[in-house]
């Protein structure tokens, strides 16, 4: 397992990033994850569609909250051959909380609480924290990745309209 400990900061301050990094191009790796009903959600699953995984340290967060709501905002906008899902640290029944009282219906949220599979997978675990780095991952219906966002500060906003280009880029 690698360790980097450049890629990442909070307030100024150095995190270091646990996993192997997916490069761009590459097949994306398939991990396991918690839906807040408690079943077991496998990123495979979504090979038939455009995905964008956004990940957050927690939807607690302003910045975090910021970032899921503006993806709900977005998806309509991209067709139902794209989903987006919010990966978190978050229990499923804290995130479960969280999308109704944020009245959020086109992102699904996902909890990788249990073995922190997407974290290590993806290279975005953050040690010895335990939650994620703020990233956007854009992967096609192939399951291929297509584009990498990766927050260097984490109080700071994704680039959403590098985003959204991506996005679009891959679902045309």
């Amino acid at each position: 397992m690698s360790a980097d400990r450049n890629v990442v900061t909070f307030q100024g301050e150095p995190l270091t990033l646990v996993g192997q990094r997916v490069p761009v191009g590459s097949a994306t790796p398939n991990v396991e994850l918690i839906a807040n009903d408690l079943s077991v959600v496998r990123l495979v699953d979504y090979r038939s569609k455009a995905c964008v995984l956004s990940s957050v340290p927690s939807l607690d967060t302003s910045v975090c909250d910021a970032q899921t709501r503006r993806f709900n905002q977005e998806a309509a906008s991209l067709g139902e051959a794209v989903r987006i899902l919010t990966i978190s640290m978050d229990l499923p029944f804290a995130q479960a909380r969280w999308c109704g009282a944020a009245g959020i219906d086109r992102v699904q949220t996902l909890s990788d609480h249990r073995d922190a599979a997407f974290g290590r997978a993806y290279g975005l675990l953050i040690d010895p924290m335990r939650l994620l780095a703020r990233a956007v991952l854009v992967v096609d219906a192939e399951g291929v990745l297509r584009y990498e966002q990766v927050v260097g500060e984490l109080t700071h906003q994704v680039d959403f309209e590098s985003a959204l280009d991506a996005i679009r880029s891959v679902n045309t």
